[in-house]
C-alpha cells in the first residue's frame, strides 16, 4: 500500500512540472549598449598663456633734418629686430557642429631688438636701432574641429609699442617712440589634451605699415624725421583653459 502511495505521488509531481514551468516568465534578452564616442566641446569663455619668438623687419628712410623738410628721401637701410615674447590671451568661442567661431584679445611683452649702420656714407658712423617691447592682437577666428583637434585662421587689428634709437660710438644721441596700429592674419592648430585644457601652435603676420617718426636729441631738439616701415612675424605656443560645458557623449 505504501509503495502504491509513493508511486502515485511521484506521478502527480511529474504531471504538475510542465504546468509550473509554463507559469515562469520568459527570459528577456537585451541588446548590448552602443559604444559611446566622446565629443570635445570648444564652446565657451577661455583664458590662457603663450610664449614664443618673433622677428620684425624695419626699414628707415630719412625725410627731414632739423625741421627742414620734406627733403628727398634718403634710404638708411633695413634691419630685423628679433627676440622672445610672452603673454596671455582671453576669448570666447561658439561651436555649431564642427565649425567653431571666436573672438580673442591677446597681449604680449616682447623684446624684439635689432639695428643696422645707416647706409649713406655721410651717416656711416650712425647706427639705427629698433626695439619692440609690447604687442597686442584683437582678432576674430573661424575654425573646423575634428573632435579634440581644431584648425583655425584668424584676422583683425594689431598694435605694437616701439622705441627707436640713434647710436654713435655705442652711445644714444637721439631717440623716438611710437605706438602704431595695423592688421594681423594668422593660423593655428589646437589640440585638446584633457577636459577643458588645450595646447595650440600659432603663427601670425602683422602688417604695421609706414609711419613718420620724429627723433629728439638731448630730449628737446627734433633733429630728424624718419619714415619707418614695419612688419612682424611671430610664432607662439599657447595653453588655454576653456570654461565651457563638459565633454558630451554621442551614441
Amino acid at each position: 500500500m505504501n509503495k502504491l502511495a509513493w508511486t502515485a505521488a511521484g506521478l502527480l509531481v511529474l504531471s504538475a512540472a510542465p504546468v509550473l514551468a509554463a507559469d515562469l516568465p520568459a527570459k528577456v534578452y537585451t541588446k548590448a549598449p552602443a559604444v559611446v564616442a566622446p565629443i570635445y566641446n570648444w564652446a565657451g569663455f577661455y583664458v590662457g598663456v603663450n610664449g614664443g619668438g618673433g622677428s620684425s623687419h624695419n626699414c628707415w628712410d630719412l625725410n627731414s633734418v632739423l625741421g627742414v623738410g620734406p627733403i628727398p628721401t634718403v634710404a638708411e637701410g633695413c634691419h630685423d629686430a628679433t627676440g622672445g615674447l610672452a603673454g596671455g590671451q582671453i576669448g570666447y568661442r561658439w561651436q555649431s557642429t564642427n565649425w567653431v567661431f571666436g573672438l580673442e584679445a591677446q597681449g604680449d611683452w616682447a623684446n624684439l631688438k635689432g639695428s643696422n649702420t645707416s647706409a649713406p656714407a655721410a651717416f656711416a658712423p650712425i647706427v639705427n636701432q629698433t626695439k619692440i617691447d609690447a604687442i597686442g592682437l584683437f582678432t576674430g577666428q573661424i575654425g573646423y574641429a575634428w573632435n579634440n583637434v581644431l584648425g583655425y585662421v584668424k584676422g583683425g587689428a594689431a598694435v605694437t609699442d616701439n622705441k627707436y634709437n640713434g647710436l654713435l660710438a655705442g652711445v644714444t644721441f637721439d631717440s623716438a617712440s611710437d605706438t602704431r596700429w595695423g592688421g594681423v592674419v594668422g593660423a593655428g592648430i589646437e589640440v585638446g589634451f584633457a577636459p577643458h585644457w588645450s595646447v595650440a601652435f600659432e603663427y601670425d603676420h602683422l602688417f604695421m605699415d609706414r609711419h613718420n617718426v620724429s627723433f629728439t636729441a638731448l630730449g628737446v631738439v627734433v633733429d630728424r624725421t624718419d619714415s619707418i616701415r614695419q612688419d612682424v612675424d611671430m610664432g607662439t605656443v599657447r595653453v588655454n583653459y576653456t570654461f565651457g560645458g563638459p565633454i558630451v557623449a554621442k551614441y
